[in-house]
């Protein structure tokens, strides 16, 4: 059989050069950086300084820092620090011990739908929080249902269920919208855990109490600590429950900057409170992360 002769190689006519291999061009890395931070300055960083500014400025003059001397010594701010405060502590507090013990149930304990339950978490996540609070006011406001099967089982002309408009109202619904935040890490440290261990201790007689505390307690706490510290800063910065309960008398760093702002037009002492309010989210979200990348979260 005949060989297939090469192809000839292609002749450069004389006087003439081959150009040479080109590299393609490479966009520098910090030029890719240049439209996220443009967008985020105009969107975010802007206002945050235009908010600086004002706190700065007061409309009546005077020093730059008088609107923050004036906003610390009234009484108004130091009761809205206070309320803002134990509320998010109480309802952290709230948030661990029921979110402990609903993902115990849900991670150890057999029940048919304890797949789903764990799923609708998820999607419980996304849902408004003043979703919840409408909820609660459908079962324990003053018309509500727990009222209303009060009165036609006493003939009483009004129920006893008056507790949402209370600091206890706003409390009970945090903690109920908030409790699934702390029990998604859990489930996730849950389904990390070596059964083997919990086998052994029961095998050795431990009771169901004892193997919670020096078992699963110990694996649980970066998780605990993790969801808890979002909880704290979420609730510190939470408005729409405290708006939809009605609880005229309970007043948080949200609700004065709100107040000082659309009911009262002072400006200067709205961005002061406004300040604060972002100082104090940001150093506990700053204790989050620290707290959540050790957890491994």
């Amino acid at each position: 059989m005949a060989e297939v002769p090469a192809p000839a190689a292609a002749t450069v006519p004389h006087g003439f050069a081959v150009p040479a291999a080109r590299a393609p061009r490479t966009v520098p890395g910090w030029l890719w950086s240049v439209p996220p931070v443009a967008v985020l300055a105009l969107v975010f960083l802007y206002p945050l300084a235009l908010v600086v500014q004002q706190s700065l400025t007061p409309e009546n003059g005077g020093g730059a820092f008088d609107a923050y001397a004036s906003v610390f010594r009234s009484h108004a701010f130091g009761e809205a620090l206070g309320t803002t405060v134990w509320l998010a502590a109480g309802a952290t507090v709230g948030c661990l011990v029921l979110g402990f013990a609903l993902a115990l149930i849900i991670a150890f304990v057999p029940f048919p739908g304890a797949r789903g339950v764990a799923k609708f978490i998820d999607v419980f996540l996304s849902f408004p929080s003043f979703l919840i609070t409408l909820a609660l006011l459908f079962i324990y406001g003053t018309v509500g249902m727990a009222n209303g099967i009060w009165t036609d089982v006493t003939g009483a002309a009004d129920g006893p269920f008056h507790f949402l408009t209370t600091p206890w109202g706003v409390l009970l619904a945090e903690i109920t919208y908030f409790t699934p935040f702390v029990m998604r890490p859990l489930l996730a440290a849950f389904s990390q855990l070596d059964t083997a261990q919990l086998e052994v201790a029961s095998s050795l007689g431990a009771k169901p109490a004892r193997i919670i505390r020096r078992v699963i307690l110990p694996e649980a706490l970066p998780a605990l600590a993790a969801g808890g510290s979002l909880v704290l800063v979420m609730c510190l910065n939470e408005f729409g429950i405290v708006l939809f309960t009605g609880a005229k008398d309970v007043t948080t760093l949200p609700m004065l900057i709100y107040g000082k702002a659309i009911l009262e037009s002072d400006y200067s002492a709205a961005c002061v409170v406004a300040v604060v309010n972002i100082v104090i989210s940001v150093g506990l979200f700053g204790l989050y992360r620290v707290v959540s990348k050790r957890a491994g979260a």
